[in-house]
């Protein structure tokens, strides 16, 4: 119970590695909101969660979604102990295929979005506090027909370095968390056909020395340490799990 009667927000709770974080988080003892923009997803997931955890259906894009789930997160649990900025799109295209609408739909959701999320929270997070983003290896390895999802994620990686000075009168902390290749449903939503993720999924699946992808429940355990004490001396940093990839 390494979070026992603590209070977790996981944007982009609803699937993936924020979902199987929201059922570690609950099972560490945690009382967890989670914040999606598909009610029927947040539903099932909710019911997948347990332990006293709710849903708020909103979007990270827009401000005044983000203050109703501060507002009603504290409303019911009080002061926010976790916040897990996880919410992120992915898409990919070549350098000249980028138009503006999907330049700023990346940015908006995976940049602006964790900018404000954090910013919203910060007058309902406790001192001690210990605010998560959800970044990706691409923050440092350059991927063709990646570069606009890439940059959004070097960008989140830079703003828990700032936060975390800002905030540190407070003692609140701002760690990354740099997935590899994952096994989540956002394959499906880059915007590649079916042959090409498979393409490109043997290629990275080739390079990688643990010899297979990982999977969300690994990286649940991953932000379980960055949420909990054990990570208390972890500031401004972030921890990497992509199976060798970027290490060897």
């Amino acid at each position: 119970m390494r979070l026992k009667d603590k209070v977790a927000v996981i944007t982009g709770g609803n699937s993936g590695i924020g979902l199987a974080t929201a059922a570690e988080f609950a099972a560490q003892g945690a009382k967890v909101v989670i914040f999606g923009r598909d009610q029927e997803s947040l539903d099932n997931a909710i019911a997948e969660i347990g332990n006293e955890s709710i849903a708020i259906k909103g979007d990270v894009t827009k401000g005044d979604d983000l203050e109703r789930l501060f507002k009603e997160t504290s409303e019911k649990f009080g002061s926010i102990d976790v916040l897990f900025v996880n919410a992120g799109v992915v898409s990919a295209a070549p350098v000249d295929e980028v138009d503006d609408e999907n330049f700023d739909f990346i940015s908006n959701i995976n940049f602006k979005g964790a900018f404000f999320t954090v910013q919203k929270a910060v007058s309902k997070l406790n001192d001690g506090a210990s605010i998560i983003f959800n970044s990706s290896i691409a923050n440092r390895k350059g991927m063709p027909g990646m570069a606009v999802y890439s940059a959004t994620k070097a960008a989140v990686r830079s703003l828990a370095r700032s936060f975390t000075a800002e905030l540190a009168g407070r003692g609140i902390r701002a760690n990354v968390l740099s997935p590899g290749a994952i096994e989540t449903p956002l394959w499906g939503k880059t915007g590649m056909s079916e042959e090409q993720i498979e393409e490109f999924s043997n290629d990275i699946g080739a390079q990688i020395p643990a010899g297979r992808f990982g999977t969300p429940g690994e990286m649940a355990k991953a932000a379980l340490f960055l949420a909990s004490d054990e990570s208390s001396y972890v500031v401004g940093a972030e921890l990497i799990a992509d199976g060798g990839l970027t290490q060897l």
